[in-house]
């Protein structure tokens, strides 16, 4: 299949802001859960929530993200398929913890959860500028995983 037949038959919309394709598939008073589209050149651009997000890999090639989590920890899992490559098929994000994620090839079907449901609320977009500053040893990928904002000049 091609990125453009997954859009189509699961009905994924652009999300705005953050990036790539997506469609929620849950909702209830205790949890949520979405389909999540990557593609080349888009990348779910660094954010964090305020609740723990699982991410799961459905099909496509394997989605490589960026972990900067509140301790200042940096990782760099590979959510997919292939074990014995190092993939896993889900990867847990903590709350609070700057997630960025981008596909590996020509494209990524993956799905989050949380439990309790996303809150809009909660939801930060990442500053280039400010995450540097915090995180100097990932500039590089912040880079890569960030949006020219107006603090970037």
């Amino acid at each position: 299949m091609h990125a453009h037949e997954v859009i189509e038959l699961l009905g994924l919309e652009p999300l705005a802001g953050e990036g790539g394709q997506w469609a929620q598939t849950w909702r209830d008073g205790h949890s949520s859960a979405i389909y999540f589209l990557l593609r080349p050149g888009d990348f779910s651009a660094l954010h964090r929530l305020g609740g723990v997000e699982l991410w799961h890999h459905y099909s496509g090639a394997a989605v490589e993200m960026l972990l900067l989590e509140p301790d200042g920890t940096l990782l760099r899992p590979l959510l997919g398929a292939d074990l014995a490559a190092g993939e896993r098929p889900v990867v847990v994000v903590g709350a609070g913890t700057w997630m960025a994620a981008g596909t590996t090839g020509d494209w990524s079907l993956v799905g989050t959860t949380m439990a309790p449901p996303f809150d809009e609320a909660s939801f930060e977009l990442g500053e280039r500028a400010a995450l540097v500053a915090e995180f100097p040893e990932a500039a590089d990928d912040i880079e890569r995983f960030t949006r020219k904002d107006a603090a970037d000049g």
